[in-house]
C-alpha cells in the first residue's frame, strides 16, 4: 500500500498529526479530499481486499472495484496467475502499481487497515477463509454457497454474531427486484393459499473433460494450498479451478451451484428463511466412474412441519414456481422476467401495510451499504446457511437413497447415523473449524 493513500482506519489518527502541523504551514486542500463534489472522503471509505480470483472472485472484485466509496488494495489467490492478473486489473483501475498480493488468506487479513473483504474461493474454503475474516474484525461477501457443510454453517453464523460482522452471501438472484416483488405477491396472498413451489434447475450440462490422469503441479500454483482442508489428491488439471464444482470434496455440483440461488428464492416466498424442512428425498444419476461424483440428474423433494412441498428437478427453464390456490407465479432466473396466471397477477400493488420484502439496490451495493450503516445485507449468514444446508440435505439424501427426516431447530437428522455424519466433513491438517 502506498504511503500517500489514506485509509478509513488510519484518517483520524493522521489527522490528530497533521492538524498541529496545520497551524505552522496553511495548506490548501481540495473539496474532493473532503468528500465534496461527489466523491467520498477517505474517512469514509470502505478498504476492501479480494480473497480467491478467479472467474467469480475476480467478477466480484470488479463489481466492488467499480462502487463508488470503495478502495480495493489486495488480492490473494493460490494460483499466481490468477493474482497477477487480478493486480492487473486493481492497478489499472487506480493507475497505480499499489495492490498488494497475497498466495496465503491469512497475510491479507493480518492487515488492519482492511475493513471487508470478497471471498470466491472454491466451496471447500468458503467456511474456513469466511470464519478467520470474522475473526479478523473484516466484514465479508462471500459467494454462495455460503459453506460447503452443514456443520461449517452454524459455525459461521455463530462467529459473525460473536464478532459482530456483516456478512453478504453471493446468492445475488435474491436481490432482483422480479424475485421479491413474486415473493410479495405470494406472502400476500395474490395466488390464494401457496400449496406447492417447483424449482428447476439445470442437469449438469456441461461435457465434463476426461481423462484426467496424473500430472505435475504448474508453476506458481501451491496445489496443496488448494486443496487446504479436503483428503489429499494427486494433481490433474481438470480437479481444479472451474470443475471442482462437479466433485463432492469441494462443491456439490448444480445442485449447490445454481440450487444455492433458485432454492433460496423458496424459502424467501415461503417465508422460511429462518428454518427448513422436516423431510428431504430424492434419487440423482450420478457418474459411475471417473473424476466427478456429483448427480448429473436428479429429482427430490422437500416437505415442510405444515406439510408445504418443494419439488427440485433437473429440468428447463431455470426458476421457480410458486402454484397457489388461486394462480401462480413464475420467477424465470434467465432474462429475470416473470409469468404468471392469471396474467393480471403482476399488475398488483402492494400495500404499504402489506408484507413488503423491499428492494435492493444491487447486492453488491447492498452490502456496502450494510457495512456503512452495520445493518442487515439482503442475503445474512443464516440465510446463506439455511438455503445451502437443503442443498447439502438433497446431495445426502440422493447419496445415501435415504428419506432423511430433520430437525431444523437442533439441525441434525434424526433417522440415520451415517446420513449424519455426513452434515460435516474431518479436515486435513491443520485445517479445523473452531
Amino acid at each position: 500500500m502506498s504511503g500517500n493513500r489514506i485509509t478509513r482506519r488510519t484518517f483520524l489518527k493522521r489527522a490528530a498529526v497533521t492538524s498541529a502541523a496545520a497551524v505552522a504551514f496553511p495548506y490548501i486542500i481540495p473539496s474532493s479530499a473532503l468528500g465534496a463534489d461527489g466523491a467520498v472522503a477517505p474517512s469514509n471509505r470502505i478498504v476492501m481486499g479480494a480473497i480467491g480470483v478467479g472467474g467469480q472472485g475476480t467478477g466480484n472484485m470488479r463489481a466492488f472495484l467499480g462502487s463508488r466509496g470503495v478502495q480495493m488494495v489486495a488480492a490473494c489467490d493460490v494460483d499466481k496467475a490468477h493474482v497477477a492478473r487480478a493486480k492487473g486489473i486493481v492497478d489499472k483501475r487506480y493507475d497505480n502499481k499499489d495492490c498488494a498480493t497475497y498466495g496465503d488468506f491469512r497475510q491479507l487479513l493480518a492487515r488492519d487497515d482492511i475493513d471487508a473483504v470478497c471471498i470466491g474461493t472454491p466451496d471447500h474454503w468458503h467456511g474456513l477463509v469466511t470464519l478467520a475474516a470474522a475473526e479478523s474484525g473484516k466484514d465479508i461477501y462471500c459467494e454462495k454457497p455460503l459453506v460447503n457443510t452443514i456443520a461449517e454453517g452454524r459455525v459461521v453464523c455463530d462467529a459473525i454474531e460473536r464478532y459482530g460482522r456483516v456478512l453478504q452471501t453471493g446468492s445475488h438472484e435474491r436481490s432482483r427486484p422480479n424475485a421479491r416483488y413474486a415473493c410479495e405477491l405470494v406472502r400476500n396472498g395474490r395466488i390464494g393459499k401457496l400449496q406447492s413451489m417447483t424449482v428447476n434447475l439445470p442437469p449438469n450440462s456441461w461435457q465434463l473433460p476426461g481423462p484426467n490422469p496424473p500430472m505435475a503441479v504448474p508453476e506458481g500454483f501451491n496445489y496443496d494450498m488448494w486443496l487446504g482442508p479436503t483428503p489429499y489428491e494427486t494433481y490433474t488439471k481438470n480437479r481444479c479451478h472451474f470443475w471442482f464444482r462437479y466433485i463432492l470434496d469441494y462443491s456439490g455440483g448444480e445442485v449447490t451451484d445454481r440450487g444455492a440461488h433458485v432454492i433460496d428464492i423458496g424459502q424467501l416466498g415461503n417465508n422460511t428463511d429462518h428454518t427448513g424442512p422436516v423431510e428431504i428425498k430424492g434419487q440423482g444419476e450420478f457418474p459411475r466412474d471417473g473424476l466427478y461424483d456429483t448427480a448429473q440428474l436428479f429429482e427430490f423433494a422437500f416437505t415442510y412441519a405444515d406439510g408445504m412441498k418443494m419439488l427440485v428437478t433437473s429440468n428447463q427453464p431455470r426458476g421457480v414456481k410458486f402454484q397457489g390456490t388461486d394462480g401462480w407465479v413464475f420467477v424465470h432466473i434467465h432474462g429475470g422476467n416473470l409469468t404468471a396466471e392469471p396474467a393480471s397477477l403482476l399488475q398488483e400493488v402492494i400495500g404499504p401495510n402489506e408484507v413488503n420484502l423491499g428492494r435492493s439496490p444491487g447486492h453488491h451495493a447492498d452490502f456496502l451499504n450494510a457495512v456503512r450503516t452495520r445493518g442487515t445485507t439482503m442475503a445474512p449468514p443464516e440465510v446463506g446457511h439455511r438455503s445451502a444446508t437443503m442443498c447439502h440435505l438433497a446431495n445426502i439424501a440422493m447419496v445415501t437413497g435415504k428419506t432423511l427426516q430433520w430437525d431444523p431447530v437442533a439441525e441434525r437428522i434424526t433417522n440415520d447415523d451415517v446420513a449424519q455424519r455426513m452434515t460435516s466433513r474431518p479436515m486435513r491438517a491443520p485445517w479445523k473449524m473452531a
